[in-house]
């Protein structure tokens, strides 16, 4: 009897200095961004915005490390890094933050959850008789 076995991947994606991307990206794996993406990115794994990255578009993914540019929403369901020349300008929504000195940001955060108490608290709904 054979067996089968599967081998995850351990692809990572990576756009490089010097593209420019137009359009929403969805992956499954980690994705190191040192181009220009004009749309949205949604990843299972980690994202990586390099010093010369820049995202014109909401970002969604399991952790992120910013070095270079976000314009746009944040939602990070484990830890966002922010480096030392981060520059967000959305809200960010997140489960744990981590900023180092001289990362800016421009827009809201919260705290996941905040956010899930909040709803919690929320009484239902009533449908319209």
């Amino acid at each position: 009897m054979a067996k089968t076995m599967e081998m995850e991947t351990t692809a990572i994606n990576i756009i490089t200095d010097g593209t420019h991307v137009k359009g929403d990206i969805t992956a499954t794996g980690d994705f190191r961004l040192d181009g220009v993406l004009e749309g949205n990115i949604q990843l299972n794994g980690k994202l990586v915005i390099g010093d010369s990255g820049v995202v014109n578009g909401n970002v969604l993914c399991q952790n992120a490390n910013v070095i270079g540019t976000v314009n746009g929403n944040l939602s990070v369901k484990e830890l966002l890094s922010l480096h030392a020349s981060a520059r967000v300008r959305g809200d960010i929504l997140i489960n744990k933050l981590s900023i180092e000195p001289g990362a800016t940001f421009s827009g809201k955060c919260r705290m996941i959850d905040e956010v899930k108490a909040q709803q919690e608290q929320q009484p239902a709904e009533q449908p319209a008789n």
